[in-house]
């Protein structure tokens, strides 16, 4: 059975950070793509970043230099690093593993920035 757990989030401030971590199980991780995606309310989910088996990443427009992507193979984990957040950076966010074409999803985590 495939598990994907996100944990962290909350609520921050306008400047401040927050950190996610994305634990996996049931799949073959190192092979694995995996993303955080978010969604806003009222909007469609959207691609964060992403960052391949071999550790090339990718991000959204609007968050580079703010957020980063990183992987531990060995810990089957995932996080995301959140620096200098703005309200706009409001959403769930969601874990993905995508593996042969197949995704994988979390329940998502809320973060919320707001003075």
């Amino acid at each position: 059975q495939v598990q994907v757990v996100e944990s962290g989030g909350g609520l921050v401030q306008p400047g401040g950070s927050l950190r996610l971590s994305c634990a996996v199980s049931g799949i073959i991780f190192s092979v694995a793509t995996m993303a955080w995606y978010r969604q806003a309310p009222g909007e469609q989910r959207e691609l964060v970043a992403d960052i391949t088996s071999g550790g090339d990443t990718n991000y959204q427009d609007s968050v580079k230099g703010r957020l980063t992507i990183s992987r531990d193979n060995a810990k089957r984990t995932v996080a995301l690093q959140m620096n200098n957040l703005r309200p706009e950076d409001t959403a769930v966010y969601y874990c993905n593993a995508n593996l042969f074409k197949r995704d994988f999803w979390g329940q998502g985590a809320q973060d919320t920035v707001s003075s």
